[in-house]
Formats: structure tokens, sequence, C-alpha cells
């Protein structure tokens, strides 16, 4: 790549990162109450998205298999034990990827 593509590149990631930052401030300023679909949207699609990360990472499990799914399974039961102890999505999310880490790198290898 040279250095004018380079360049190039980066100034279009930057007119691009700064435009999908912006947009919805002018779209929805604060003076003016947020449409209800908007509301509706910032409701639900957490947990779409949530629930479409879990069904992609669990894609891939051969059940009759070994390990048959344990890895992602005890993994999976950290993160929600953990959830429902301490309320904290980024320690119960952290926890579990350190525990699927371990389980796969040292117990189930």
């Amino acid at each position: 790549m040279t250095s004018l593509q380079m360049f190039a590149t980066i100034a279009l990631l930057t007119v691009g990162t700064v435009a999908t930052r912006s947009i919805p401030f002018l779209l929805f300023p604060a003076h003016r109450e947020t449409p209800t679909y908007i509301r509706y949207l910032g409701r639900v699609l957490p947990r779409a998205v949530i629930g479409l990360l879990v069904v992609y990472c669990l894609k891939g499990i051969a059940p009759l298999e070994y390990p048959y799914g344990m890895p992602e399974l005890i993994a999976i039961a950290v993160i929600v034990a953990l959830h429902f102890w301490k309320r904290n999505s980024l320690l119960s999310i952290g926890a579990g990827t350190i525990v699927y880490m371990i389980l796969v790198q040292q117990v189930f290898l």
C-alpha cells in the first residue's frame, strides 16, 4: 500500500466513524422527544443481539463428539450464575470467557 492509499484509507475511515457517531444527534436532537419506534428498538435490540451472539457461539457444537459441548455449557452456567448473583454484565461475560478459555486449553484437550 502506498502512502497515498494509506492516507486515503485513514481519511475515509475517520469520515465514516465521525458520520456514524454524529448522525443520530442530527436526526434526534435533545430538544425533541425520541420517536416511539426508536425507544422500542433501544429496549429490544440488546436482547436480540445477545440472543444472536449465543446462537452464533453455539452453532459449532458437536453434541455426539468429544467434548460434547461441555466447555460451552459450563461457561454458560458460569455466566448465568454470576449474572444472577452480581448483576454485572462485564464481570459475568469476562469470567465466562476466562472459564471457557481455561476449559478448552487445559481441561478438554
